[in-house]
């Protein structure tokens, strides 16, 4: 038994799906269960991590959990991972960021920071682990939806900003190889998972016109307005500047490096932003 946190989220959503076709059986973890639009094989189990709930019984009988930070913040996940060793859980697969960096530079950031100690909550564990490090998600570019079906207009703050956009697929499917492994390969092991191709903002916004036949563009705007567009209830404005400035240093130089670990780590190469956004199409029309 596998159990999923963040089972209706992006990568959760896929990883389900991903690790039915493999046999595996799979508990989802969702606040709301009737709503969740899961396949009917999955077991599918109502779950607030952050509620006062016994978390023991939501791992019973589970050799692999993944751990997603997004499912509930970061101290409900340090109480999953304490929950799964009372419980016997054997491995955890732990959705990370590629912010973190193992450097005191960690401490200094606050998505790094969030991430890093999580990661070091489930290495003190003792159980098998493998951290599975995106963050360039192209799936941020949803962000973008109602400002294209509206106008085709994005306004950014860094129309030159460079990452290497990372498909939700590839991150769950990454994720099940490390989940479903019996050689003992992926273990002990933290993976950067990236995009196979570096693209700017701009390049972004033109892919996802091209696959929607739409005419887009980009606005720059100011740091300040674009943290203000990005922040909410639980993401403070202060982390939001934080984010679009360091978006910002990478006009003149990549933040991270192109990945190959899809490749390496499933056998065949990481999907192209372009397929993203011809499988995101409607979301944007």
């Amino acid at each position: 038994m596998i159990v999923v946190t963040g089972a209706t989220g992006n990568i959760g959503r896929v990883l389900v799906r991903r690790l039915l076709a493999e046999g595996a059986a799979v508990r989802a973890l969702t606040r709301d269960p009737a709503r969740a639009g899961l396949p009917a094989e999955a077991e599918t189990v109502r779950a607030d991590l952050t509620g006062a709930d016994a978390l023991e019984p939501l791992l019973a009988g589970a050799e692999a959990l993944f751990l997603n930070l997004a499912a509930g913040g970061d101290h409900a996940a340090a109480a999953l991972t304490e929950a799964a060793v009372r419980a016997g859980v054997r491995r955890i697969v732990l959705n990370s960021s590629m912010a973190v960096t193992d450097t005191p530079d960690d401490d200094a950031h606050h998505i790094a920071r969030l991430h890093a100690g999580l990661e070091r909550a489930v290495r003190d564990s003792g159980l098998e682990w493998t951290f599975v490090r995106g963050g360039n998600y192209a799936t941020n570019a949803l962000a973008w939806a109602p400002a294209i079906r509206t106008s085709g207009v994005v306004r950014d703050a860094h129309p030159d900003a460079r990452g290497v956009p990372v498909h939700e697929a590839d991150l769950a499917d990454v994720a099940a190889t490390a989940l479903l492994d019996r050689s003992g390969a992926h273990l002990g092991q933290a993976y950067l998972v990236t995009g196979p191709a570096e693209l700017t903002v701009a390049q972004q916004v033109a892919e996802i016109g091209r696959a929607t036949g739409k005419e887009t563009r980009v606005e720059q705007i100011s740091e300040e307005a674009a943290a203000e567009a990005m922040a909410g209830p639980h993401f403070p404005k202060e982390a939001a500047l934080e984010l679009v400035r360091m978006f910002g240093r990478t006009v003149d130089a990549p933040a991270f490096p192109v990945s190959d670990a899809v490749e390496q780590i499933t056998g065949r190469p990481a999907r192209t932003f372009a397929q993203w956004a011809r499988d995101h199409a409607a979301d944007f029309s």
